[in-house]
């Protein structure tokens, strides 16, 4: 069986996709699936489970060599995740007999819903993002079985070369990650806070990030604003997106906002504290026993999530909220 997936969005939508995959894997075993992801997302491919097939669309190339495998055709289903234009182009052309996306995109487009056999009619809104994930392949017919729409803990493979670098760059022994950036200026918390929360882990500290000129200059914040006594390996703009999962892979928590890495330290259901204040957890958050989830304008991690949430400022999120969190994922010293 030839399966066709489409994930055309951000790399923190294609790290969240990553679940579906393994579920899809585990009902076709020996299906030959095909990831077509976007730009720089398509960096972190080589992490998805079970093995796929990876084409990459490049904004202003004219990805001839794309185009002319989708068109070779003999795909038996298709799972559209993204639901644009683009991706919809790639469905037609790619002649699926089975061909599946959500009804939300014929809903903007009632002419695209000709394109597809399948239509699901679950609500981003109403749904954690892998349980809406998990609908459309149960809406296609696969059945993903027990655990689907939890996702974590799905094991992205870790290739060699990257697992050696992040051995040979990281710390010996115990240590944490701190992944404070994001493509996000109002998800930032504060550089104090930060510093605050690097004294109380009790051990070594790895800052990942982008080499993002905002980016770096909130990391160097942080690290002035923690002292020259601190135990900080800067590790920001050094690494691949591979290389930051191995990283990951290694350390003893994870602690940033809500953003890639943190997905994919949920992928990897490692013990972990996320940051919210703009997004809403219910959508996003780590569900794996060993997450703890920060809301901003909340006293303590949070225990029950709804689909409406107000959105907060980071600024409103304190630091004995992180501090208890790190508490109760049994992290630090």
């Amino acid at each position: 069986m030839r399966i066709l997936v489409l994930q055309l969005k951000r790399i923190g939508d294609l790290v969240l996709t990553f679940p579906a995959l393994a579920a899809l894997r585990r009902a076709r075993p020996d299906a030959e699936i095909t990831l077509v992801t976007l730009g720089a997302a398509g960096g972190l491919a080589v992490l998805a489970p079970g093995g796929v097939r990876h084409l990459n669309y490049r904004r202003g190339r004219p990805n001839l060599g794309l185009w002319a495998k989708l068109a070779a055709g003999g795909f038996d289903l298709c799972l559209d995740f993204t639901g644009n234009d683009r991706s919809a182009l790639m469905v037609r052309l790619s002649r699926a007999r089975e061909r599946a996306a959500y009804r939300k995109v014929a809903d903007k487009r009632p002419r695209r819903a000709r394109l597809y056999t399948a239509l699901c009619g679950a609500s981003v809104r109403e749904l954690h993002t892998l349980d809406y994930h998990a609908a459309l392949l149960a809406e296609a017919g696969v059945e993903a079985g027990a655990g689907a729409g939890a996702g974590e803990g799905s094991a992205i493979a870790i290739p060699a070369a990257a697992a050696a670098r992040a051995a040979a760059l990281c710390p010996a022994g115990r240590f944490a990650v701190v992944h404070p950036g994001t493509a996000r200026e109002e998800k930032y918390w504060l550089p104090e806070r930060w510093a605050a929360v690097i004294s109380a882990l009790g051990i070594p500290v790895v800052l990942t990030g982008a080499a993002d000129p905002f980016e770096r200059s909130h990391l160097e914040a942080i690290k002035a604003a923690a002292g020259a006594g601190a135990e900080i390996v800067d590790l920001a703009g050094r690494l691949s997106l591979v290389e930051t999962a191995a990283v990951l892979a290694r350390c003893e928590v994870a602690l940033g906002v809500d953003t890639a890495a943190m997905h994919l330290a949920a992928c990897l259901a490692k013990p972990q504290v996320v940051l919210f204040g703009p997004t809403n957890p219910y959508h996003w958050r780590p569900r794996h026993g060993r997450a703890a989830i920060c809301l901003a304008g909340e006293a303590a991690p949070l225990v029950e999530f709804a689909p409406k949430h107000r959105a907060a400022p980071m600024a409103e999120l304190e630091l004995g909220a992180v501090l208890a969190g790190i508490e109760r994922v049994g992290a630090g010293s």
